[in-house]
């Protein structure tokens, strides 16, 4: 899938034809960084994109932010008319997720039916009824590590 930030100086191909999942995020921070009442993120296996190219690195700058569970997250926006591309989350002891988080409307033909809706609990717009929907993160959110892994 192609993605394109709105001034076109970022393209890039995700890694995989596509996503693992796609996640519509109702948190604070996400609601700011989207400026809007939620953040549609799709979710990409890190590898095939990470390392960044030297291109794609010289098109964006990066801003790190603290998560909620202790980790940190690096998040990508072009150097022009400053776009969140995406972000990746680093757990706490600094391992670098699997996956990567692009911010759904910057990708082409993305498929919007089905998302997950996560953290609902901050929701400022009605959740739709029958959708899957978590008031926090999910059990089983793509890319993080699960309980038994990190002991």
């Amino acid at each position: 899938m192609e993605v394109i930030c709105e001034c076109g100086t970022v393209q890039l191909t995700t890694p995989t034809p596509s996503p693992l999942k796609v996640y519509h995020c109702h948190c604070t921070e996400c609601r700011k960084q989207s400026a809007s009442a939620y953040g549609t993120s799709a979710i990409f296996p890190a590898e095939g994109l990470f390392p960044l190219s030297a291109d794609l690195s010289s098109k964006l700058d990066m801003w790190t932010r603290p998560t909620d569970k202790g980790g940190s997250m690096d998040c990508y926006f072009c150097k022009v008319c400053g776009v969140r591309v995406m972000h990746r989350i680093r757990e706490p002891d600094g391992t670098e997720r699997e996956t990567v988080s692009i911010k759904g409307g910057l990708v082409n033909g993305l498929e919007w039916k089905g998302a997950t809706h996560i953290y609902t609990r901050s929701a400022v717009v009605e959740v739709p009824e029958g959708v899957e929907q978590w008031e926090g993160a999910p059990g089983e959110m793509v890319g993080r590590k699960r309980q038994e892994d990190e002991k």
